[in-house]
């Protein structure tokens, strides 16, 4: 079973616009509301291929009850702590030329006993056939290091665990050795603390260097080039693929989503990185934070080049 753990979902506001007019008047068109946040986009896209999920995470106010809505049509399961503030909005722009500009919210103040409540919520999931997805941000109130508290405490009952965070939350979490996780070329880069952009051989390096503390498989993604996918059997690196783009939102999330089901049902390494990335390239293409349909992550599949290195 994978459980989706979403501490800071939003409605997710995305709008087309001709081109920003900053300090100026910029009238949006084309607007879709989402449930979003990156464990519920998770949750979205692995129903989309087939899977189960359950989502889990904070949820409040008239936001989180769309959301709650949004979720049970879609056929998700949805286990929150409700909380007593509302949920933030995030607005997405979406220029002609391609150009994304997110605004997006701090979300709501978490007070201890809603902190307490999720804890206790996601130990009693926690089983030696659960894979935990932490994914994205947090809200107010909630220390950076609560991903670490989080992942030992589930892995301490023999639960596996993928994480997708930046920042503090990346850095604190590496400490307690997650089974998976997928930076990005920046994040990788800010965690060794380099100033320039690295290689792919220092990448690989990086990769390499993660795989060493304990991580089972460390996914590097670098946007439209593509990703590296590393365990200690295997190196593999996957071109991206072109594709007709609307937006890079939530590809991440996609590649997330994909990998974590392949894994959960059992996939080959090469399997579940070929559905990765087509569906990361499918995301691309579609408007808001929806995910690809499965007819076009099949296509797409067929064209994903594995590279063994």
């Amino acid at each position: 079973m994978i459980i989706t753990v979403t501490m800071n979902p939003a409605i997710d506001k995305t709008a087309d616009l001709a081109h920003f007019e900053h300090g100026g008047l910029n009238r949006l068109s084309g607007v879709i509301m989402d449930a979003g946040g990156k464990g519920i986009n998770v949750s979205k896209t692995i129903r989309e291929l087939g899977g189960e999920t359950i989502a889990t995470g904070f949820i409040g106010g008239s936001g989180g009850v769309l959301i709650e809505k949004a979720l049970s049509e879609l056929g998700i399961q949805a286990d929150f702590v409700v909380i007593k503030n509302e949920v933030r909005t995030n607005l997405k722009v979406v220029e002609s030329n391609g150009l994304v500009t997110e605004l997006n919210e701090p979300g709501p103040v978490i007070h201890k006993e809603e902190l307490d409540e999720l804890t206790e919520k996601l130990i009693n999931y926690a089983k030696e056939d659960t894979l935990f997805v932490f994914a994205g941000s947090i809200p107010n109130g909630v220390d950076t290091s609560i991903y670490k508290t989080l992942i030992k405490k589930v892995k301490e009952k023999g639960a596996k665990v993928f994480l997708d965070a930046d920042g503090e939350l990346f850095i604190n979490a590496i400490e307690v050795k997650p089974d998976i996780i997928k930076p990005n070329r920046h994040e990788i880069e800010k965690y060794f603390k380099m100033d320039y952009r690295a290689d792919e051989k220092e990448l690989l390096d990086m990769g390499n260097k993660l795989l060493d503390k304990g991580i089972h498989m460390v996914t590097i993604s670098l946007g439209q080039m593509g990703a590296l996918f590393l365990t200690k059997e295997q190196k593999l690196k996957c071109p991206g693929l072109k594709v007709e783009a609307h937006s890079t939102v939530g590809a991440g999330d996609a590649m997330v989503a994909a990998l974590a089901y392949g894994l959960d049902q059992g996939l080959d390494l090469e399997k579940c990185v070929k559905l990765s990335m087509a569906a990361s390239a499918g995301a691309v293409t579609t408007k808001g934070t929806k995910p690809p349909k499965r007819e076009l992550v099949d296509e797409l599949m067929e064209r994903v080049k594995v590279i063994q290195l």
